[in-house]
């Protein structure tokens, strides 16, 4: 098995580890930005695509996100499959003419949204599934402390502190957006609140905060950068009973004070289980969800106020 990846950063790291752990026999190969050279995983660095003399078996895309358009540009008259680190983009100009050019070639392509695979929320999945309760609201909040993200770096120069790059906490964190959309289906009605305005002193957006409207309830969505002690929870509140998911903790309780789930979080268990899921549906031939379609949409929902 032969494995592009576009960047090498902190995501990519994670990929790399989980590859060499399920496929130990795959050749890695890597094309980086900003003129970086050397790595410490023993990966092959080609200069540019022109120089690729190989068909991968997929392409890790996990650049920073505003190179996303401009890569999959290139990429998807290859055929090779894609496997597209969140967000698809940082913007929606232009995004619905070059997902609508990947979708006709056929080439399959993930989007990459891991806590689709974090067991507390699959616990949730599976229990709304089977029991369909009435829910009457929905709340979900995410805020952790930027500075704290990549330790040892300056936080004003990574991508995420910087609009430009397609940094902000609402693209970060798409993945509370994401989750709801697959536990909840699309909104109705999407509002939203963006802004930069805290002490971090941030361009990009450092605050975002989202009312989904449903046929039968509101979700509403909180995202921070700046809270420095971490909290990222889900609160269904249903007709009998109230659900609560620590996301951190792993764990799922009702408003009784029963602990329904508890498994400690594993985030490379996590993304371990999202390789497995796309290296199967390669032997498939179909994305089952999360398809580049899919995440245009949830896209469309995290930029509804851009």
């Amino acid at each position: 098995m032969k494995i592009l990846l576009i960047g090498l950063g902190s995501i990519a790291a994670k990929h790399i580890q989980v590859i060499k752990k399920i496929q130990p026999e795959a050749s890695l190969f890597a094309i980086r930005s900003g003129g970086k050279r050397g790595n410490d995983f023993g990966i092959t660095e080609i200069d540019n695509f022109d120089l690729i003399n190989f068909t991968p078996n997929f392409v890790i895309i996990s650049n920073p996100t505003h190179l996303h358009y401009k890569t999959l540009e290139i990429l998807y008259s290859k055929g090779w499959p894609l496997f597209i680190e969140k967000p698809l983009f940082h913007q929606i100009i232009g995004a619905d003419e070059l997902v609508d050019k990947v979708i006709a070639s056929g080439v399959l392509s993930y989007v990459a949204c891991n806590l689709r695979f974090h067991p507390a929320l699959i616990f949730v999945k599976n229990y709304l599934d089977l029991n369909k309760p009435r829910v009457n609201e929905v709340n979900v909040y995410c805020g952790s402390y930027l500075p704290d993200w990549r330790p040892g770096k300056e936080f004003r120069q990574i991508y995420s502190a910087i609009k430009e790059q397609g940094g902000g906490v609402h693209l970060d964190l798409i993945h509370e957006i994401d989750y709801i959309y697959w536990l909840f289906g699309a909104p109705e009605v999407v509002r939203s609140s963006l802004s930069s305005k805290s002490t971090l002193n941030i361009s990009a957006i450092d605050y975002a905060d989202y009312l989904l409207e449903y046929a039968e309830f509101n979700a509403g969505i909180r995202l921070n950068y700046f809270r420095r002690d971490p909290k990222r929870t889900l609160e269904i509140v249903t007709e009998s009973a109230t659900l609560m998911v620590d996301i951190i903790k792993g764990t799922v309780s009702n408003s009784g004070g029963e602990v329904l789930f508890e498994k400690p979080v594993d985030v490379m268990e996590i993304y371990e289980m999202q390789m497995k899921y796309f290296m199967d549906c390669l032997k498939k031939n179909n994305i089952e969800f999360n398809g580049i379609e899919e995440a245009l949409r949830i896209l469309k929902i995290c930029l509804s106020n851009e």
